[in-house]
């Protein structure tokens, strides 16, 4: 397996420092804020940062696909659309990683569609030498300078591996192994 990014202990940690962020800058709202989870990635990481908001909030879920193995396709769809009413509130995105930050640019864009006060970013990894599209993120649970390919904690490959409870950089020899299995269960 490849390198440890973070382990259960640190991702905890971050859940608990941001957290508090977003509990600190939401807690005077006169609406309830939302915090949309990007499927299917960020939801892991949702799950566990919302025990420590201690404010009232509401919760919802995109999901858009971009995706194929371990490269951006280029190309985004919308696959499910927001279910509640964001109108006057505060949106807080929810996001595994922002890299290339197209995918993120084109969610901030499509969320202002539904008339929210203000939408935030919150990305459990943020890669900022991987931008080509300038957005603002704005609760950061860790800064990256490589471009692994993260895997575990809700980050997959090819559906895999979403239920480790840890985020490590894929090496060739792991993709080839998911690949197999992969393989394997199609027969």
């Amino acid at each position: 397996m490849g390198k440890i990014i973070l382990s259960q202990e640190q991702i905890q940690e971050i859940c608990k420092r941001l957290g508090k962020e977003i509990s600190d800058l939401l807690r005077e709202e006169e609406k309830v804020p939302v915090l949309v989870g990007v499927l299917k990635g960020s939801v892991n990481f949702m799950m566990d940062l919302i025990k420590y908001i201690d404010i009232p909030i509401f919760t919802d879920y995109i999901q858009i696909s971009s995706y194929a193995g371990t490269r951006s396709t280029g190309r985004i769809q919308l696959l499910k659309d927001l279910s509640f009413e964001c109108t006057g509130r505060s949106v807080v995105i929810i996001e595994d990683v922002v890299d290339t930050g197209r995918s993120m640019h084109y969610l901030i864009q499509h969320v202002k569609t539904h008339s929210p006060k203000r939408v935030y970013v919150c990305s459990l990894f943020d890669k900022k030498p991987a931008r080509v599209v300038d957005v603002q993120v704005d609760f950061v649970g860790k800064e990256l300078e490589g471009n692994d390919f993260l895997i575990g904690y809700g980050l997959d490959y090819n559906e895999l591996e979403r239920n480790i409870p840890y985020v490590y950089g894929a090496s060739k020899e792991d993709v080839e192994k998911l690949d197999s299995i992969i393989k394997n269960d199609e027969k």
